[in-house]
């Protein structure tokens, strides 16, 4: 069973998504200090943090920063200042989605349940490239590669069915869970960073392929 953690200072707010969350099938546990979070996150390793920007203790967007130093966990940021989404959806936060209060709590169920579709890093693909999701690290021959939380979601999309073709719009879903305007120039934007950063470790391999009017695919 997938586990949820809320992590939010109202308890009738927490314990109204908690049975929410519940009823959709989930282990769901709360956190009212932000002061607590990383360290639980660490020791239990939850699926997926719904994480309030505003808390005791900590606030929200440094909790997001420190903890994608270490896992790539799914993280849908709440917030009452609607001023502040700009950053929570930017890669200064890393936060994969975003629900401004007062919000719906099936809403909030079907996000959660939406990013835990996602195609989920393996522990490791052929031929040489490593993805551990636990600690979003990746490696390619032995050698570290830095990649954005952006960038990472698009190699583990890729490197879960490699030779499949993905569509931009199909690698686009995977990528955002905000459905912020965005056209279908960002992948190659992004894919254009990706290949660079591989290239780095195999000079002259082109590992993620265009397919012309189609999309991209992986080949290791």
């Amino acid at each position: 069973m997938s586990r949820i953690l809320i992590v939010e200072d109202e308890p009738k707010l927490a314990s109204l998504v908690a049975d929410y969350l519940k009823a959709a099938g989930y282990e769901a546990h709360c956190i009212e200090n932000g002061l607590e979070v990383v360290s639980w996150v660490k020791s239990n390793q939850p699926d997926l943090v719904v994480l309030d920007l505003m808390l005791p203790g900590r606030s929200g967007l440094e909790i997001c920063k420190e903890v994608r130093t270490f896992s790539d966990l799914p993280i849908i940021m709440v917030t009452a200042r609607v001023e502040e989404v700009d950053r929570l959806i930017g890669l200064e936060a890393g936060a994969d989605d975003y629900l401004c209060k007062p919000f719906s709590v099936r809403e909030l169920v079907a996000r959660v349940k939406a990013l835990m579709r996602r195609p989920r890093a393996s522990a490791a693909t052929p031929a040489g490239l490593v993805i551990d999701e636990a600690s979003h690290r990746v490696s390619l021959d032995g050698k570290e590669i830095e990649l954005t939380p952006v960038e990472f979601r698009l190699l583990a999309a890729l490197a879960a069915a490699p030779g499949r073709v993905f569509s931009r719009d199909g690698l686009l879903e995977k990528l955002y869970a905000d459905h912020r305007v965005v056209t279908d120039r960002t992948v190659d934007a992004h894919v254009k960073n990706l290949r660079r950063k591989l290239e780095e470790i195999r000079p002259g391999a082109d590992l993620v392929r265009s397919i012309y009017g189609v999309g991209y695919k992986l080949e290791l």
